[in-house]
């Protein structure tokens, strides 16, 4: 009688409701181009979740061991991996329950080709961005000049850069300009740089007594650096002029339109009180006068 009981129960089980199960697993959505169930739907949708929170926590695991600076660039990576496993994830599943994943990539050849190319430039930032973050070839606070404009980095992203100009505008830049592009990074490899302003001086004037009026400008500029200490080149014989640059180190770049403006200031007063002079471009005209000549038929 137990028995009885026990095949019955089983029977309704196999039949009734895992006979129902797998006839609504079972029923097409898609016949063409290739044949889609609802039970491959739903086994996409779980591989696509689980992979999601397999994606999760290695991303908490990596980024919990780098500092904050360098997570937010991780992030930003990661973001472009995850896509690309999800792709991977979500065709090899398809492949695994017996749909014919090249008739689908078939199908979407020429789709994938048109937004290929509509998207070159998209994928060039992409992949700039990720040289950025992997090499560190740029990082927040760097200072860099980009098409004759210096700016200071704020924020790294994916596809794009943002920069803050010295009139406190923001540049948004194209990842990829940092690879096609020549870029001046004034501070990859430390925050000093060294800076110069070139002066001209009347021929004949006491040259030592120049060298020691431009360092002593030098030395009484604020935000310029005693160490490495300042220096004078006489640089050239001018038409106009003797040539000088004095030349300097600062610690913040950012600053240096200032800083050369209020040093000129300072040579040009300390030479009126000394009296050398700044000349202004010069010409000697020569007029020749030649005799009359006779003329000839």
């Amino acid at each position: 009688m137990q028995n009885d009981t026990a095949n019955q129960i089983s029977e309704v089980i196999e039949q009734d409701i895992w006979g129902n199960i797998q006839t609504f697993l079972d029923f097409t959505l898609l016949t063409q181009p290739f044949k889609l169930t609802v039970g491959i739907v739903l086994l996409v949708i779980f591989v696509f979740i689980l992979t999601s929170v397999v994606l999760r926590l290695v991303r908490n695991f990596i980024a919990s061991k780098l500092l904050n600076e360098d997570k937010l660039k991780f992030i930003s990576a990661f973001k472009f991996v995850k896509y690309i496993v999800y792709l991977i994830v979500i065709l090899i599943t398809l492949s695994s329950s017996g749909v014919d994943i090249s008739i689908l990539l078939t199908a979407s050849a020429a789709l994938f080709v048109g937004v290929g190319l509509a998207l070159q430039e998209l994928f060039q930032d992409i992949i700039g961005g990720i040289f950025i973050i992997l090499d560190k070839s740029l990082l927040v606070g760097d200072i860099i000049e980009i098409d004759n404009k210096v700016a200071r980095v704020f924020e790294i992203k994916l596809r794009t850069t943002r920069a803050l100009t010295r009139d406190d505008k923001v540049m948004i830049i194209p990842n990829h300009k940092f690879i096609s592009d020549t870029v001046y990074n004034y501070t990859q490899n430390h925050r000093i740089t060294r800076e110069c302003v070139n002066v001209g001086v009347a021929y004949g004037s006491d040259t030592q007594k120049v060298r020691e009026l431009l360092l002593d400008c030098v030395a009484r500029q604020k935000g310029v650096l005693k160490n490495p200490k300042p220096f004078v080149l006489f640089e050239d014989f001018g038409d106009s002029a003797l040539l000088f640059g004095v030349y300097f180190y600062i610690g913040d770049s950012f600053t240096d339109p200032k800083i050369k403006s209020e040093l000129r200031f300072k040579i040009d007063d300390s030479f009126r009180q000394n009296g050398i002079s700044i000349p202004f471009p010069q010409r000697d005209l020569h007029i020749i006068n030649t005799p009359n000549q006779p003329k000839t038929d």
